[in-house]
């Protein structure tokens, strides 16, 4: 069976423009997934898609078997298999990512959800044939490996991922509270996929043999092939490798059960949360079902993007939240459709839940304008195009095709999404909302919990009280050019999809606040586009929607950008409307007012996050407070500095900062030098930069400390320890960086590294413990992360250190932990830069970091220089464990507890930056 892109495109095209306005027809996707699909005798279904643009085949493995299938007192039994089967096999007894890190592989991965369990990694086309015996040695000869050891192993990390994803998080809870309120308490997915932690604890090794005997069969699988391959060589290559394993026992199966609700059911939930939030869902139809797909554009008409209806009532013209968006969760018995409202500061979320009533009533009743209804088409195919660039990982062609034939038995079924989406009539649309989102729904509001105390003693109760007075009562070839105005344009040429990505990157970023209120540079950036001197945020928003573009704006600590992603139909337009942002913010007062409870609001979901406190306390404590890189890496600020800046602080940034002689506009996509550069004159003639000197920042060498140090930031009854450790190592050598990658990704710096070895594979105590170089342009610190559950705590900072000091004494890095480094940086290079946004990032990182543009091209001969013993020299120079700061996020007694044998100097209970009151930096 093939699928004929040319016919595809052509009847998407005729059907779009029949029925929606032309802004919606010119973006009707002609997307090319050409495949081909066969059957082994084995019942093993696979599918075929040729695409030549990389050297690499993406490899996916789907099996029709989910959480949905577990029975009563099982649940979390699908996801834990899924990670024991990456701990070997019958015929391979080992880490499964170990080869793949040696071939090269990237996006390689495996996720769980109600409906079916995946498996997937692009690697190198000479690294098929490894790729599928490993799948298929996984797939037929699996249990023979399968042990005591290795079982409770891999439940202690799924019961860390738990902690870290569920238990540890502000909202964590919401998806269980959801399923408990929505489906009845015998329905499929009255469960979540990650289970609860006692029936994980029960769970005996005879029980995963049998899951895995009944559900992993090849008569329930799906493998698609698609990259640099085509039919035949794949037909061959299946047969030898999968053609002898048994088909599995017949299985009875869901197809569908949507719940009847009728009565509208409400939930109060106290928690840790750092602002008030509303949600409201609804149950829809089947993810195969046309209905399902008109309610996508229902549900984004109502919550995607800032013109949506919820988003411009409750954000934009009441400003009684600060965010407001839907989503819908397509599954295969049964899909859902949510709704997001936080609340602002200080409003009632009651009186949010009636205006959105009100909402909603008015949708029912008119249905999508024809021009939002037209603007959601043609979002969605732009979201096609885009997401069929790449072959494999998450998304892609891969998943495109799987998914198809998983759920529809039809790998085409993207193109029967697309006529369904095409095709749509507003008054559809309309009676399908009044059918699926009026009454039956689900709410479920946040409320921050107060922050109460108890005393450390009580009243003498020997004798009762007298009583007294009674008292008053928070990489291709590389092009250049130059602009008349003096902008630098760094082109490279990708022809495989008709987008064009742009990036302007200007160096300044969070540094360039020294001397100015925190976060001054990232709150300028997000006002870029909220409007420019000649039309207003709304206005902006919705031409860009109508032509098909995204365009962004965002600061990281050295640079701030301005980022748009075209169709090449609409680029000259589109490239008009960047430039405007770029040159012409409005910075508007209303604008500033609205955004800042926005800002401010965000930076307490960051200090509700373990991760987002510690990397706002960390850099302090490593540069110092005056340096310009002792800044929160969030680059959000603080409440109090937020609240102090002023129109003219923005507009000061942009002037000073955001000027063409200290700018380069990267290009990448479908265009060429001679297309592009005639658009970017004209759009670009009015920037101009100003007389005054180009600025520069200030980044003094700091001197890392002479013993270790460390911080806690207390978090009350917190199940775990965030551990993010630090000292500053050396700025960018293009060459040096090599054998510094090399030295960290051996100890730390991988999943098969030593760290992350010890503490999640050998004893459980957390989800992942990682090693990183954070970028920056001068001194860059060298970071260990480690969320670790909270009674292990000092034992992890015990088996961490003991790592390092093996690494870097007795037990230096072994040739075969190099090779596999080696193997791993070289190997993957040919399918790094397989989409355009790739090659756009690494263009930026160069300049950034003041490496050449082929960098990756003289990357293997830096990696094959490297020796066993350069590299531990490197590392000695560099990681330096005996002079790290250490932080923690968690319990301070339970810490205090742990840490009492450690020679890590006394722990500093720290209070949060946002406490305090803001100044400059």
């Amino acid at each position: 069976m093939l699928l004929r892109p040319a016919v595809l495109a052509a009847s998407l095209l005729f059907t779009a423009a029949a029925t929606l306005p032309k802004a919606a027809a010119d973006t009707a996707p002609q997307i090319d997934l050409e495949y081909e699909k066969f059957t082994l005798d084995n019942g093993l279904r696979v599918i075929v898609h040729e695409d030549r643009k990389a050297p690499i085949v993406a490899v996916s493995v789907w099996y029709h078997v989910g959480s949905k299938d577990e029975p009563e007192g099982k649940t979390g039994f699908a996801h834990l298999f899924e990670h024991l089967m990456f701990n070997g096999s019958e015929n391979y007894d080992d880490e499964f990512f170990k080869p793949l890190e040696d071939v090269g592989a990237t996006g390689y991965n495996g996720t769980t959800s109600f409906d079916r369990t995946n498996y997937f990694q692009n690697v190198p086309t000479p690294a098929l044939d490894l790729a599928l015996w490993l799948e298929s040695d996984r797939m037929g000869h699996l249990l023979g490996a399968v042990t005591q050891e290795k079982l409770d192993q891999q439940r202690g990390v799924v019961q860390n991922e738990k902690r870290q994803n569920y238990d540890n998080q502000p909202y964590g809870d919401l998806f269980r509270l959801l399923m408990d309120g929505l489906m009845p308490s015998d329905h499929p997915y009255h469960h979540l996929p990650i289970g609860s932690m006692a029936d994980l604890d029960a769970a005996s090794l005879d029980d995963v043999k049998s899951w895995f005997t009944q559900y992993y069969g090849a008569a329930n699988a799906v493998v698609v092939l698609a990259g640099d391959i085509d039919a035949a060589e794949a037909r061959a290559k299946m047969e030898t490798y999968f053609g002898d394993i048994p088909a599995g026992p017949p299985l009875t199966k869901w197809q569908a059960w949507v719940p009847e609700r009728t009565v509208n059911t409400y939930q109060l939930v106290e928690d840790e949360v750092p602002q008030q939030r509303v949600y409201r869902f609804w149950v829809a139809p089947p993810r195969t079902d046309r209905r399902t797909k008109l309610l996508q554009l229902a549900t984004d008409v109502l919550g995607d993007g800032k013109n949506s209806r919820i988003y411009k009532d409750l954000v934009y013209d009441r400003q009684i939240a600060t965010g407001a968006g839907s989503f819908l969760l397509e599954n295969e018995l049964t899909s859902v459709v949510g709704v997001i409202v936080d609340v602002k500061d200080g409003e009632d979320p009651a009186e949010v839940s009636a205006r959105l009533d009100e909402i909603m009533a008015e949708f029912r009743a008119e249905g999508p304008s024809r021009a939002e209804l037209a603007r959601a088409v043609t979002k969605i195919n732009a979201a096609v195009v885009r997401g069929l660039e790449q072959v494999g990982g998450f998304g892609g062609k891969a998943v495109t095709l799987a998914s198809g034939e998983i759920y529809a038995g039809d790998p085409d079924f993207i193109e029967t999404e697309l006529a369904w989406i095409n095709n749509a009539e507003r008054d559809e649309v309309r009676d399908l909302a009044r059918r699926w989102l009026g009454d039956g729904f689900h709410q479920i509001t946040y409320l921050p919990y107060d922050d109460f105390t108890v005393a450390d003693s009580g009243a003498d109760r020997s004798a009762l009280p007298e009583v007294g007075d009674t008292p008053d009562l928070s990489f291709p070839e590389v092009q250049q050019a130059t602009l008349s105005n003096g902008l630098k344009v760094v082109l490279a040429e990708r022809h495989a999809v008709p987008v064009v990505e742009m990036r302007l990157q200007v160096d300044a970023g969070y540094a360039a606040d020294q001397g100015a209120p925190l976060g001054r540079a990232s709150f300028a950036m997000d006002l870029m586009d909220e409007g420019t001197t000649r039309r207003s945020a709304l206005d902006l928003a919705a031409q860009l929607e109508d032509l098909g573009a995204e365009l962004s704006t965002a600061a990281g600590l050295d640079a701030v950008t301005v980022s748009l992603s075209a169709l090449k139909a609409n680029l000259k337009p589109s490239v008009e409307l960047m430039a405007e942002v770029v040159a012409e913010p409005a910075f508007s007062e209303a604008e500033i007012a609205r955004k800042k409870p926005q800002r401010i609001a965000a930076i307490g979901q960051e200090m509700a996050q373990p991760i987002g406190l510690a990397l706002r306390e960390l850099p302090p404590l490593l540069y110092g407070e005056d340096h310009a890189y002792g800044v929160p890496f969030t680059g959000s600020g603080t409440p109090q500095s937020v609240a102090a800046l002023t129109r003219a602080d923005l507009v000061a940034f942009h002037r000073t900062w955001v000027r063409p002689d200290n700018a380069t506009l990267f290009v990448v996509g479908d265009t060429t030098l001679a297309d592009i550069q005639p658009i970017l004159e004209r759009a670009f003639r009015r920037w101009q930069a100003p007389d005054a000197p180009k600025p520069t920042k200030t980044l003094s060498q700091v001197a890392l400390p002479d013993a270790p140090r460390i911080f806690v930031v207390d978090r009350p009854g917190s199940p775990q320890s965030l551990i993010l450790a630090g000292h500053l190592a050396p700025a960018p050598d293009a060459e040096r960086d090599v054998a510094i990658t090399a030295a960290n990704q051996i100890v730390g710096g991988s999943f098969t590294a030593r760290i992350n070895m010890n503490v999640r594979e050998d004893k459980g105590w957390a989800y992942g413990a990682s090693s990183f170089l954070y970028s920056a342009q001068a001194q860059r610190p060298y970071m260990l992360y480690a969320p670790v559950q909270a009674d292990k705590t000092g034992d992890s900072i015990a088996e961490i250190l003991k790592e390092y000091d093996a690494y870097l004494g007795d037990q230096p890095p072994t040739r075969e932990e190099l090779t596999r480094a080696v193997n791993n940086n070289t190997r993957s290079l040919p399918g790094q830069y397989e989409t355009a946004g790739a090659v756009l990032g690494s263009l930026a990182a160069n300049e950034l970091y003041g490496r050449p543009y082929d960098h990756a091209e003289r990357l293997p001969a830096l990696w094959r220089a490297l020796t066993t013993q350069g590299v531990q020299e490197t590392a000695r120079q560099v990681i330096q464990p005996e002079r790290l700061t250490w932080l923690i996020v968690g319990d301070k007694d339970v810490i205090a507890a742990e840490l009492a044998e450690f020679d890590l100097g006394t722990a500093q209970v720290i209070t949060p930056a946002g406490a305090e009151p803001a100044g400059g930096n």
